[in-house]
């Protein structure tokens, strides 16, 4: 009987991706359809994907007036894959606000809707105070989303993504051919800056959510393929 009872709460779970058009989203919002976990997964983005699913409900929003979508917020875990970089966002201030105010908005209003979980991914080197830019922006947005009132944040900081990206990254593919090949002598102490695969990322964040742990919880990249390893669908 508990048995069942456990089963029909899991089946009665909810998940909402934001990002899931990206590297790492992609291969999450697959996961989750996937899943057992979850009866129904909500993906927000500018543009629907194409893609459709018995599990699958799309919401195109505007992330400039997130607020105005605060009513399908609604989700037992929150996945968080957004992200882009300077080059790409065309100025500091606007990988600012991709990175961290569209990132804390929603964590905030999904909070607010009752969300347990929050499973963001940030990247290797966060620190809000940290003299580099890109990591200092990482650090203050996993500092500011520890702050809404979750039951559980967990935070992913992968080093250098490996995975077939849609959009063109000339440096990301330019630090790939470079880093891979000695991915096999980062060992010891550098073992956390080897290249990562983007799915390991995304089963991890997965298995992470499954283990029900409650408080802030931060995995190093280095951590990311024995969680992936372990994930059972």
């Amino acid at each position: 009987m508990q048995h069942q009872s456990t089963a029909l709460m899991q089946k009665t779970r909810n998940a909402l991706i934001a990002g899931a058009s990206g590297l790492v989203g992609g291969y999450c919002l697959r996961l989750l359809l996937q899943s057992s976990r979850y009866s129904q997964v909500i993906s927000i983005g500018r543009h629907d994907l194409p893609l459709i699913h018995p599990k699958l409900d799309q919401q195109t929003v505007d992330f400039k007036h997130l607020k105005n979508y605060a009513a399908d917020l609604a989700a037992d875990d929150i996945y968080c894959c957004l992200g882009t970089t300077i080059k790409k966002a065309g100025s500091k201030e606007a990988f600012y606000q991709v990175d961290h105010t569209y990132v804390v908005q929603l964590a905030a209003l999904a909070a607010k809707r009752g969300a347990s979980q929050l499973l963001v991914v940030s990247a290797m080197g966060a620190n809000p105070a940290s003299w580099f830019f890109y990591n200092k922006v990482k650090g203050q947005m996993e500092r500011d989303v520890q702050q809404l009132g979750f039951e559980a944040v967990h935070v992913f900081r992968p080093s250098l993504l490996l995975g077939n990206r849609e959009e063109e990254r000339t440096g990301e593919e330019l630090a790939t051919h470079i880093m891979k090949p000695l991915s096999h002598l980062m060992v010891g102490p550098l073992a956390k800056y080897k290249p990562v695969e983007a799915e390991d990322v995304a089963r991890a964040m997965l298995f992470a959510a499954m283990q029900e742990r409650e408080g802030t919880h931060i995995y190093l990249s280095d951590q990311l393929p024995g969680m992936a390893a372990a994930l059972e669908l």
